[in-house]
């Protein structure tokens, strides 16, 4: 006997993301109260409690994590569904939350978003940068952007632009007072800029060179979740960057900063919006990632890079 009904449950996962009654009310056009009442009956229903409430905070409790995580893939498929039938009597129309890190926006956003927007004009794209690597589906995320050798082996992927090469990087300044570094190994003796993730992690400097392979966890005085922060840094003479090569392909030409261990830098796959192989996706993702597709297909003919 089915003891949730679609409004309740849609109730149910905006209060979740909204960590707040007044906030979910305000997204639902509902009442506080009137949510308050409709969670009292749903958690009545169930015969669980959802959700832990203070005066000053809402969170999950583990049974209301539990159905958060089975729940809202498949409103989520409901409402793509709706959406395809009645986007093929009118103008397709709908949203896409799209994770990914900041740089690996930048080619979209200059290559494929302005004709996109433009053809579809009821299409909302909603960009959510973070370096995290997320669950997509798990964190109510459409699709994603990431490497493509890090995509889970149960998604769709699209790959686009070149391969990405990493570099270490110096200003002409630092270099002055530090001799220049040899070996991987000789980095112990610098000042590095690291990375970190949102997730806490730190990044690792991975370089290869022939059959050689060595992995380092740097250390440094300069942390930051910003790669072009990271690179100001090295311009200014803080220290070393680690960095996408493309990121500071204008500083080198430029001599404003200095390609180290050259050598070492290896190449990792190219950036691919990716999403699940396994869920009915709803028609404005399917134009968009076809919009990605159609780019990158042209990119590799005219031989341009993203």
């Amino acid at each position: 006997m089915m003891r949730a009904d679609l409004p309740g449950l849609t109730a149910f996962i905006a209060i979740a993301e909204q960590r707040s009654f007044s906030g979910a009310a305000r997204v639902l056009g509902v009442s506080a109260s009137a949510l308050s009442h409709s969670m009292r009956n749903l958690e009545a229903r169930l015969e669980m409690r959802l959700f832990n409430r203070t005066t000053r905070s809402v969170s999950l409790t583990e049974a209301g994590e539990q159905l958060l995580s089975g729940v809202r893939p498949l409103i989520n498929d409901l409402a793509a569904v709706v959406n395809e039938v009645t986007s093929a009597r009118i103008t397709p129309s709908g949203s896409i939350r799209i994770s990914a890190s900041e740089l690996s926006i930048q080619p979209l956003i200059r290559h494929v978003v302005p004709d996109f927007v433009a053809r579809y004009p009821n299409i909302h794209i909603e960009f959510v940068v973070d370096s995290k690597l997320q669950d997509i589906v798990g964190d109510g995320f459409d699709a994603g952007i990431r490497l493509f050798d890090d995509v889970p082996r149960d998604m769709i992927a699209i790959r686009f632009g070149p391969d990405v090469r990493f570099t270490a990087v110096a200003s002409p300044d630092y270099l002055e007072h530090h001799p220049a570094p040899q070996t991987p190994q000789d980095l112990k003796d610098h000042r590095c800029i690291r990375f970190r993730f949102t997730s806490g992690g730190l990044f690792r400097w991975d370089f290869k060179h022939a059959e050689q392979s060595v992995s380092l966890d740097i250390e440094g005085q300069i942390t930051m979740d910003n790669v072009n922060l990271m690179v100001e840094a090295a311009l200014a003479g803080v220290g070393i960057a680690w960095v996408p090569e493309t990121v500071v392909a204008e500083p080198l030409r430029e001599g404003k900063l200095i390609n180290l261990l050259p050598l070492w830098s290896p190449s990792y796959s190219g950036l691919c919006l990716y999403y699940p192989a396994n869920r009915h996706p709803p028609i404005a993702l399917r134009l968009f990632a076809q919009a990605v597709r159609d780019w990158s297909s042209q990119s590799r003919l005219s031989g341009a890079e993203g």
